[in-house]
């Protein structure tokens, strides 16, 4: 029985805490992008050595694809408050993309959309999972478009995807708060034009 025990607890020390693991690589990923991250980083950042870590994560991209549903549970954009058939579209999607612009400069250290950032990186696991997550926000999006500009959804979506990817790099090269809330309110006046136009033409 005692060797069972120590077969068990042998590879991860005593007070590894699993949960506080995770978010400290969360930082150290957000803050350093998919690729200059290593293992030995994590190991170092977490305080376990590699047969740990590796017993804990199964791998790298595995440990990546954990952080992507906290973050998505805790960090992420919260689609379904913003998106309300209630109130008018373009102003819904406008406050997506401030609410993108307040979280992406919220913290200069770990600037920009963790899962936008992700799904650049070369590893063709975590690319996948982040673009996954991608995915589903762009199709959430795009459903509640649809719903009323059937006709428009898709190229305002991918105007909406193309406009978050840029406050996402603009975050990561440094533009505060203030710069990225004026540049997705410029983008909000694109949309609320385009969605002015399609109601005259609905009328005519």
């Amino acid at each position: 029985m005692e060797q069972t025990e120590n077969r068990r607890t042998r590879g991860r020390p005593r007070q590894f805490d699993l949960d506080e693991a995770v978010a400290t690589a969360q930082r150290l990923f957000h803050a350093r992008g998919y690729d200059a991250v290593s293992v030995a980083d994590l190991t170092q950042a977490i305080g376990i050595n590699p047969p740990s870590f590796y017993a804990a994560f199964g791998s790298k991209a595995d440990l990546y694809s954990r952080i992507l549903d906290r973050y998505a549970a805790q960090g992420a954009i919260p689609l379904p408050d913003l998106l309300s058939a209630d109130r008018p579209i373009a102003e819904c999607l406008v406050a997506v993309l401030e609410e993108a612009a307040r979280r992406y400069a919220a913290d200069p250290g770990a600037a920009g959309c963790l899962v936008i950032e992700g799904a650049r990186c070369a590893d063709r696991e975590a690319k996948g999972a982040a673009g996954a997550f991608i995915t589903a926000g762009e199709e959430a999006i795009y459903r509640f478009i649809a719903a009323r500009y059937p006709d428009q959804a898709a190229c305002i979506q991918d105007y909406m995807s193309t406009v978050m990817a840029g406050l996402s790099a603009s975050a990561r090269n440094g533009h505060n708060f203030d710069r990225l809330l004026a540049t997705a309110r410029l983008a909000g006046v694109g949309l609320e034009q385009t969605f002015a136009l399609n109601r005259q033409g609905r009328e005519k």
